[in-house]
């Protein structure tokens, strides 16, 4: 395995890797997120263009840059997510948009959970669990079920019913919560941590970055190591945010690519609190709001991994904008109308926040875009609200409407 360290995002302190390490012990569980440092002088020796890396593989093809060692039977099914390539689509002459919505639950945290999954057992658990609104929770359900770990899934109870059914397809133990994402957070941790499970919570969980990375690394390589000019991700409690900065930050450092692309977050304007922490300004002080927004995966007030995410960004140069719930929903269909992608809100927020900032000139027509679109539409259709609202004919109207059309054989 590939020898790295942990280091506190906040006082720098260093960790060898450890069972039951999650956070820094002296600045704790949110001030005190880790992050995986490698020896990448000594990596980029064996590390090239010509031979390290495929455009269809999976996730295990970057193991090397990863600190677990796969282990179950689907690992080689996670990853390898389609880069779509349009061209003059949106107002954009050359977009990209990077579809995780057909992974094996639906959803970017796939990336997260099978690292997690794999690390569970490497270091001997037989219980996991994770605190969701639903897409890591359906997520870990369906990526544990074929391994021998018991999984517990806490959820707030408003959870979109498109994930709950995976949820109890996949034999997951459920607790439904009447309460919001953070509380239910709060108390998955206390329960998971005192009963001895492994914690699969994002931005607690320092090693579930490190899948939500391998995102980034496929961009590249899906697209001939050639680097856009911005990325542009939904944030919800920063982890994803993250790991796409330090996984274009960690091919630069590889020399794999001569610069980095612009990484900008969308927020929804309900649920910005990550964005408000970051315009606040250095030091970044966590801060809790009450948040609403259609789009539940990224309706974060208390987000576990706001430092992390802040001081990332800092360093790549990129910055936050936020999007209303109309306009995520209108990205919705525009996106599935001119490219075929179905995307639930969080992930159409990045097509959202892309008009907004053509519209503004902060984003030109000639600049390359990637968008990511971190989860499938049907995990939330309730969200559409009108846009599923389509008259219905009787058989009568349908001929009638066609009386008339002649047909060309």
């Amino acid at each position: 395995m590939v020898e790295y360290y942990l280091e506190c995002i906040t006082c720098g302190k260093k960790y060898k890797a450890e069972k039951g390490l999650y956070w820094c012990k002296d600045c704790g569980s949110i001030m005190g997120t880790l992050q995986i440092i490698y020896d990448y002088e000594s990596l980029k020796k064996t590390i090239d263009r010509d031979s390290s890396f495929s455009e269809r593989d999976s996730i295990v093809q970057f193991e090397e840059l990863l600190p677990v060692r796969f282990s179950t039977d689907i690992d080689k099914f996670i990853g390898g997510t389609p880069l779509y390539k349009f061209k003059n689509k949106f107002g954009i002459e050359n977009i990209m948009i990077k579809f995780d919505g057909i992974s094996m639950s639906g959803s970017y945290k796939d990336r997260a959970s099978i690292i997690a999954v794999n690390k569970a057992l490497e270091e001997g658990y037989d219980t996991i669990f994770c605190a969701s609104t639903g897409n890591a929770a359906s997520s870990l359900a369906l990526l544990s079920a074929s391994t021998l770990l018991d999984t517990y899934i806490f959820v707030p109870s408003k959870i979109p019913r498109g994930k709950l059914v995976q949820l109890v397809a996949a034999g997951a133990r459920i607790v439904p919560i009447e309460s919001s994402y953070d509380q239910v957070f709060d108390i998955s941790l206390d329960i998971g941590l005192k009963n001895n499970w492994y914690c699969r919570n994002s931005a607690v969980n320092p090693y579930l970055l490190e899948g939500k990375k391998t995102g980034a690394y496929e961009i590249i390589v899906q697209n001939n190591y050639e680097v856009p000019d911005y990325c542009i991700v939904a944030v919800g409690d920063g982890t994803v945010i993250s790991s796409i900065c330090k996984g274009f930050s960690e091919f630069y450092k590889l020399g794999l690519i001569e610069k980095i692309p612009k990484v900008l977050g969308a927020q929804a304007e309900g649920a910005a609190t990550v964005k408000h922490v970051f315009e606040n300004g250095k030091p970044y002080k966590p801060i809790i709001e009450d948040v609403d927004t259609v789009a539940d995966s990224i309706s974060v007030g208390n987000p576990r991994d706001v430092v992390k995410a802040c001081t990332f960004m800092e360093k790549n140069g990129g910055y936050f904008t936020t999007v209303s719930d109309e306009e995520i929903i209108h990205a919705i269909g525009e996106m599935a109308s001119e490219t075929g992608i179905f995307s639930e809100p969080a992930g159409a927020a990045t097509l959202a926040c892309l008009k907004k900032l053509l519209s503004n000139g902060k984003i030109k027509s000639c600049d390359k875009v990637c968008l990511i679109v971190t989860g499938n539409g049907l995990k939330d259709v309730d969200a559409l609200g009108e846009l599923s609202n389509i008259r219905k004919y009787t058989v009568e109207e349908a001929y009638k409407l066609f009386e008339g059309v002649k047909y060309e054989v």
